[in-house]
């Protein structure tokens, strides 16, 4: 039904949009048009947009609430009660109506089926034509308003201006929503959990008895060893990505020849779209045995699973982001700079050292806290190279894990949805959320600090 909806708006937005035009062309022989003849097209095609699209937002929300409480009144009353029960018995209907039901179901079962079917056909049908009525309603009135005068410009910008205006506000909304939904989840948290010890406790074991009459571990939610294994992931990862981006992208910018340079960049770039498992298995299956035999060599003990192999593959990953926005923030230095720089008498590497670098420098500190934030909210690198153990330990030849890693963890099993365990990921993702942000905070006070506007 919503195809054959969206169809009939398309036909009807397509016609009007012409039968507008064409009226416009006409009264533009009498006298001049105050908008082009386009614009009082666009205005009929918005005069049937409108209506159709809030008609279709409206009904068919409360066409599926009508179609699915008729349905399951033919079962037990207990059935609306249970929310499980209810979207089985549910999912099962339409299966019977769709004619996928595995089995011979049963005459309840048929009867919901056939008032679903024939409540669905009835509804679907209505909305379709209250849809196109209202239509043609809006056709008819934009055709009427259409005259030489009629400001069909001004209209047809005002409504672009509040659809921009209504999508920035759903990507705000969003975020809103995002935050407060983790916000009320981390809060329940708190009440079964300590701050304190959440946010200075030295030990991270969030395993709980899922019953009171089963032997477990009351759990230990103490995030230091989380923080460590985070930090120290991601510093690996930026001592590498860091110096190689940085290098990378001055040499692209300033001393490859535009042939080189023409394959070299999307080559290097092409790290950007590897995806994050292959790289573990990279990092499982080649890097960390490498590692651990040559430190084996050295004689040192170095743990199966290691920061360092994370490390080191997650700074491969995010070298493209260093250097693809640094090369771009270098080639925005305007050349008068770097003309003025040879005029006096400087070298290429001086150029770049005491002029480019530092005409560049807020923007390459942008490029290095994407990186970071990058590196931060990695998952699947770190799940095969560095492991599970929550340790507190700064050696990066051994295992440590990270807030994303147990935030996967956490929200894989059988654990209830309201346990101090479940909830311990509603706070993790929080605590990432503001470390992010605050990276981002001082990302800004950097560029504000150090930033260079030219003419």
């Amino acid at each position: 039904m919503l195809y054959l909806y969206l169809t009939g708006l398309f036909i009807l937005v397509a016609v009007g949009f012409l039968f507008g035009r064409s009226r416009a062309q006409a009264a533009a022989r009498a006298e001049p048009l105050h908008s082009r003849p386009h614009y009082h097209g666009a205005f009929v095609a918005l005069s049937i947009i409108v209506p159709m699209l809030v008609i279709l937002a409206i009904g068919l929300p409360i066409a599926n609430q009508m179609i699915t409480t008729r349905a399951l009144e033919t079962f037990d009353p207990a059935v609306l009660d249970d929310d499980l029960r209810r979207g089985a018995v549910l999912r099962d209907i339409v299966s019977v109506t769709t004619g996928r039901y595995a089995g011979e179901p049963s005459v309840a079962l048929r009867q919901a089926a056939d008032v679903y079917a024939s409540l669905h056909a009835w509804t679907y049908n209505l909305l379709l034509a209250t849809g196109m009525v209202f239509g043609l309603l809006g056709a008819a009135y934009g055709l009427r308003t259409l005259s030489a005068r009629f400001r069909a410009r001004n209209h047809v910008e005002r409504a672009i201006k509040y659809l921009l205006l209504a999508a920035a506000s759903v990507a705000v909304l969003t975020t809103i929503g995002i935050v407060f939904s983790v916000l009320f989840e981390t809060v329940r948290f708190f009440q079964r959990v300590s701050p304190f010890e959440f946010l200075f406790g030295l030990q991270w074991s969030p395993q709980t008895a899922i019953r009171a009459d089963q032997v477990g571990s009351s759990g230990a939610f103490g995030i230091v060893p989380l923080v460590t294994g985070t930090l120290l992931i991601t510093t690996i990862a930026i001592s590498i990505a860091g110096p190689i981006g940085l290098f990378a992208a001055i040499y692209m910018a300033e001393y490859a020849s535009p042939r080189f340079r023409s394959f070299a960049k999307p080559i290097l770039e092409v790290l950007a779209g590897i995806p994050t498992v292959v790289l573990g298995f990279f990092a499982a299956l080649t890097l960390a045995p490498i590692i651990r035999e040559t430190g084996e060599s050295l004689g040192l003990n170095v743990a199966s699973e290691s920061a360092l192999a994370a490390g080191i593959v997650m700074g491969m990953m995010i070298i493209p982001f260093v250097s693809s926005l640094s090369d771009d923030v270098i080639n925005a230095v305007p050349q008068s700079m770097r003309d003025g720089s040879y005029a006096m008498g400087a070298t290429r590497s001086e150029t770049v050292k005491k002029v480019i670098l530092p005409a560049a420098f807020s923007g390459i500190v942008s490029a290095m806290m994407l990186a970071i934030s990058r590196a931060v909210g990695e998952t699947m690198i770190v799940v095969m190279a560095a492991g599970l153990a929550g340790n507190l330990t700064f050696n990066p030849l051994q295992a440590v894990t990270t807030f994303t890693v147990q935030i996967k963890t956490i929200l894989v099993g059988d654990q209830e949805f309201d346990s101090a365990k479940t909830l311990a990921a509603f706070a993790l993702g929080f605590v990432l959320f503001f470390f992010t942000l605050t990276l981002n905070v001082i990302a800004m006070q950097i560029v504000k600090r150090y930033r260079e506007q030219y003419d």
